[in-house]
């Protein structure tokens, strides 16, 4: 787990990926925060950072206080965030997330309706918002021409990254976000080339793919995927393991820095993926225990191995797994919004041994 490792045109000083998590802590125009150069510098340890999912347009915003990279100041803020994490000698991708019909008109600059490929909402599923708790509306259907542009929205957003000195993107096609809603039978009942059959619902994820490869190389293009995620009424129908296996067999072919996994259980598909998959694979298991660590990097299932919670709150974690010294517990109260408390402040081995 902490030798080196090549991924794309980066050599990694280990197998271990901070886990895209999202903080909310971005300015009301998606402007990074100011404290989050320092954020992500402090967990430049670990072979990559994945940052939190990063909208690639106005109508790709879901939450509040999210970060963008498309404007000129998302450019601006992220410079100073890939030049910290750079100068702690680290590597970072930014996570693109367009999140579809997981928004609220209120959590937006423009209060613009949301987009999805149908316009179904999200069953049963509140959002918080700046006057609390609301329902997530019903979704505009993105005609295909839309569709389209939104492909190309994720072009130009991929451009503006490695403009900030990204070393590279991640494509959120997971989590019941757009990506994931056109997948899935439950959210996407299109009569257009993007719905129906398996390939015509993986057209959306392979075309945003080609794009950005095309655009930036595919050395510096990834994806994070998420099978079998039912979540927000995600449902891919029991065709879903097909969906992926040809998914995966697809994106396979265009040579990406890898493929992120976020695995939900399946264990002979997730075979199947890293059997379809030739390139680099990094995989996710929620609720994975720190004695867990590299078992599926020694079994050859996966090359590295991505942590969330455990990162965030452990910002030298590496150091805590090589010497074995106890995690601090992440506060679940401070994960979204306020200041650098929860933020910046969780203890470094050095302060934790002080009286």
């Amino acid at each position: 787990m902490l030798a080196p490792v090549r991924l794309g045109r980066l050599e990694l000083k280990n197998r271990l990926v901070m886990a895209p998590l999202t903080r909310s802590r971005a300015g009301f125009d998606g402007t990074p925060g100011e404290l989050a150069s320092e954020y992500y510098a402090q967990r430049a340890s670990v072979g990559l950072i994945v940052t939190e999912g990063t909208q690639p347009s106005d109508d790709g915003q879901g939450y509040l206080a999210t970060p963008g990279i498309y404007s000129d100041a998302h450019v601006a803020g992220w410079k100073m965030i890939t030049s910290a994490v750079h100068a702690r000698g680290g590597h970072l991708f930014i996570q693109l997330m367009h999140a579809g019909r997981m928004s609220h008109p209120d959590n937006t600059p423009h209060h613009r309706q949301s987009v999805a490929p149908s316009a179904i909402a999200a069953p049963d599923t509140p959002m918080f918002t700046a006057k609390g708790m609301q329902d997530i509306p019903v979704p505009r259907a993105l005609t295909t021409e839309e569709v389209r542009q939104t492909v190309s929205d994720f072009r130009f957003a991929a451009r503006r990254a490695i403009e900030a000195g990204a070393d590279g993107v991640e494509i959120h096609g997971a989590n019941a976000y757009l990506v994931h809603q056109f997948l899935a039978a439950s959210a996407n009942t299109r009569t257009d080339e993007y719905g129906g059959s398996i390939e015509n619902r993986a057209r959306f994820a392979i075309e945003v793919a080609t794009a950005i490869a095309e655009e930036i190389g595919a050395d510096r293009t990834a994806i994070r995927l998420s099978p079998g995620m039912t979540l927000w009424g995600i449902d891919e129908g029991a065709e879903g393991p097909a969906l992926y296996r040809y998914l995966v067999a697809e994106l396979d072919k265009l040579g990406l820095a890898y493929l992120h996994v976020t695995h939900q259980g399946n264990e002979p598909l997730l075979a199947d993926i890293r059997k379809l998959w030739t390139g680099t694979l990094i995989l996710n298991r929620p609720g994975r225990s720190r004695d867990q660590a590299g078992t599926d990097v020694a079994s050859g299932l996966a090359d590295l191995e991505a942590y969330g919670q455990m990162v965030l709150a452990n910002p030298d974690f590496v150091a805590r797994l090589k010497t074995g010294a106890p995690l601090n517990d992440a506060n679940p109260n401070t994960f979204f919004g306020g200041d650098g408390q929860g933020y910046i402040d969780y203890p470094v081995l050095a302060e934790a041994v002080e009286p």
